[in-house]
């Protein structure tokens, strides 16, 4: 392609040529280590980018503004990573994480964030400009990956958002928008910053609230922990229902099969359960009826394998019928837990429960 280059743009665009092999093993190992860091350290990001700057592009930015490089070494974003948070907090944490990874210019490197200019909420992104350090990669026959820097950058999902809108509808161009159209920019801009940090707040909050269930459950203050998915996780760990799993495997010596018991907290929180301690009062209360309708389904098999909601399961369907509630009752159960089937569910286990004595001091 023709450019209109001086003489030392076409000189550092020569250079790029050359160097691009580099450039691009550069990009694949910055890349595969970075996200294998990231991920070794939990760090769990919406996106990694990554990008060697194409060459009429490069050659637009020497056209424009060529001079004011000495060499090649001077354009620091040839190669660019781009780390993509959805928390504030997340953006540390990958610097962080870049600091012991990579080795950091310091002096060319920029944190956008401090700026606090009113319209520079999409490019408030941390920019750091890195080399590989010889930790990472170390080729005698090519000093150079060690050598060449890189440009690592660093925001948030929202910040991410908000920086490819401006770019789409020309805001920061060349044409001057005029004053309502920046006064509305920067007032959509100032929303989304007070989003990205809400987000990062509320995240906080939830992670208190969870540490704070996770303690009164292990203290057993069940009555002060609401029912909820998140809750219920942390009630799991305290093994309620083993004893009653045990005693319904005893019966034919059967082995338990682990499964998920989220399932059953809309069911519990249908029954008028409010917090833990309502579940925890239905398995001091209806244990003994849960084990004997269950061993009037084993007792005359040879079912050697359980899953591990079976005492859950019995316990829900003697609070269905003690309270009174019957086929109705059991088929809404069973429709839930296993859709269109649960008619006939209930139904046979309508018939099943006859002659058990919970059924006749119901009556």
């Amino acid at each position: 392609m023709n450019y209109h280059l001086d003489p030392h743009g076409t000189k550092l665009l020569l250079q790029y040529q050359e160097r691009r092999p580099i450039y691009e093993r550069m990009e694949k190992i910055a890349y595969d280590h970075l996200r294998y860091t990231l991920r070794r350290q939990g760090i769990y990001v919406t996106s990694i980018e990554h990008r060697i700057k194409e060459e009429h592009s490069l050659a637009g930015k020497l056209e424009l503004k060529g001079a004011k490089y000495e060499s090649l070494d001077d354009i620091t974003d040839i190669l660019g990573l781009r780390v993509i948070t959805f928390y504030t907090d997340d953006v540390d944490k990958v610097a962080a994480i870049a600091k012991h990874t990579f080795d950091i210019d310091w002096q060319e490197s920029v944190d956008k964030r401090k700026l606090h200019q009113l319209d520079s909420f999409g490019y408030n992104s941390l920019h750091y400009i890195c080399r590989l350090p010889k930790s990472v990669i170390d080729d005698p026959e090519m000093p150079e990956l060690n050598q060449y820097r890189f440009e690592l950058q660093m925001r948030t999902a929202l910040q991410h958002v908000w920086s490819t809108i401006e770019h789409d509808t020309g805001y920061k161009g060349e044409v001057k928008i005029p004053h309502e159209y920046q006064r509305q920019f920067n007032r959509l801009a100032g929303m989304l910053e007070l989003i990205d940090d809400e987000f990062s707040r509320l995240r906080t909050r939830l992670t208190d609230y969870r540490r704070q269930v996770q303690s009164l459950v292990a203290s057993g203050q069940l009555d002060d922990v609401l029912l909820d998915s998140d809750s219920f996780k942390s009630y799991l760990h305290l093994k309620p229902f083993d004893r009653l799993n045990q005693r319904i495997a005893a019966v034919n010596q059967a082995e338990i099969l682990p499964c998920s018991l989220l399932s059953f907290v809309p069911i519990l929180q249908s029954f008028g359960f409010k917090t833990l301690g309502d579940v925890d009062r239905m398995i001091t209360k209806d244990a003994d009826d849960a084990y004997q309708l269950a061993l009037s389904q084993l007792a005359f098999t040879d079912i050697d394998i359980l899953s591990e909601n079976v005492g859950l399961l019995n316990l829900c369907i003697v609070h269905i019928l003690k309270g009174g509630e019957g086929l109705p009752g059991l088929k809404q159960f069973y429709n839930h837990l296993y859709g269109k089937q649960g008619d006939s569910f209930a139904n046979i286990m309508m018939k099943q429960v006859t002659d058990l004595p919970f059924m006749h001091k119901k009556k």
